[in-house]
């Protein structure tokens, strides 16, 4: 896929220290394997001829949609990457600070070191296109232990709550025969999280307000409330998962959990995918039994998003008007995380 815009002539390469020379092979039949959230391994095929010539490898990565931009980092010179030429398939691992969940475009030259510091090159081979990985739970518990350090003290709460305007309830009594259904989660928090775009759930709430240990009364989501006593959806028969933490340009942070009923698909999802939680003790939300009665506490200094991944039938609650205020502000419905955070990102991506 050479082309007079993508290499410099001879006569301009005395000058940038770079050379075109043909006998040097062309990769051809790239493969991309091992991909990870901020890696991947990159193996191509290659004509004998002049092989054992080769010194190095270019290689150009770009995002997706960048890939008709210049393939110039410096002037005259047509690589991203100088690699030493070692046995493949070759690692690549963070020089671009890849990012989780994102499409690129990768294209290879072999090169020739000569002895007066000039490259000799071949033409760049096709290019490929391969999408990086969400996040592992490695990544995942990396998330988790920094949103431990400010999760705060544990407050004590009763119901889980979720707002939504009336046509919301009214279509679910009409039409879902009065069960409330998982919906795909959308593609706020975290851009590496597994759970965006994948996971099926119903958003809950538990946070209550300090002063009267209730929900507050106001709500971005809408003026209707559904409440159901927490144990009905948080029990011993229940999981929990660490799904993200996160911020939106604020000074206050987000953590989501899931709680999947133990052997539910949304349990069997999690269980490959997320860091699981100790119910009974952890920094975010826990589920204790003092004198026979289950006691629940959340923390104090997140906002708890959490995640009900089966059907909840209306009629194991109560939907009522709430008197505060609708704050649209606080929304996080696709709400991109601050990727200069450095309370709630690491360093593998965004």
């Amino acid at each position: 896929m050479c082309c007079d815009s993508d290499f410099v002539a001879r006569n301009k390469s005395q000058d940038s220290g770079i050379a075109e020379m043909e006998e040097l092979p062309v990769p051809h039949n790239i493969k991309i394997s091992n991909i990870t959230c901020d890696s991947f391994k990159i193996s191509w095929e290659m004509d004998s001829k002049s092989k054992d010539r080769i010194t190095h490898y270019f290689i150009d990565l770009n995002k997706k949609e960048n890939k008709n931009s210049n393939k110039f980092k410096h002037k005259d010179v047509p690589t991203k990457l100088v690699a030493k030429a070692v046995p493949l398939p070759m690692t690549v691992r963070g020089h671009w600070f890849l990012s989780p969940r994102t499409e690129y475009t990768v294209a290879v030259q072999t090169a020739s070191k000569q002895v007066d510091g000039d490259y000799v090159v071949s033409e760049w081979s096709e290019i490929i296109e391969f999408c990086t990985a969400d996040y592992s739970k490695v990544h995942l518990t990396q998330l988790l232990e920094k949103a431990e350090v400010i999760a705060g003290r544990m407050l004590k709460f009763s119901v889980f709550y979720r707002n939504q305007h009336k046509e919301y309830f009214d279509y679910v009594r009409e039409h879902n025969g009065n069960a409330m259904q998982p919906s795909v989660k959308d593609n706020s928090g975290s851009h590496g999280s597994p759970i965006s775009g994948k996971l099926e759930g119903i958003f809950f709430s538990c946070s209550t307000e300090f002063n009267t240990g209730k929900p507050p009364q106001d709500s971005p989501y809408g003026r209707y409330r559904f409440e159901i006593a927490a144990e009905k959806l948080f029990n011993p028969n229940t999981n929990l998962y660490f799904g993200d933490f996160y911020c939106m340009y604020t000074a206050y942070h987000y953590v989501i959990l899931v709680i999947a009923p133990v052997g539910s698909p949304g349990d069997e999802f999690c269980k490959q995918r997320l860091p699981q939680l100790n119910s009974k003790d952890n920094k975010f939300l826990t589920c204790t039994e003092e004198d026979g009665v289950l006691v629940y506490h959340h923390a104090q200094d997140v906002i708890l998003e959490v995640i009900y991944t089966d059907p909840v039938d209306l009629s194991l609650g109560t939907v009522a008007e709430i008197t505060g205020h609708q704050l649209m502000s606080l929304s996080t419905a696709n709400a991109k995380k601050d990727p200069s955070c450095k309370t709630c990102n690491i360093s593998v991506g965004r």
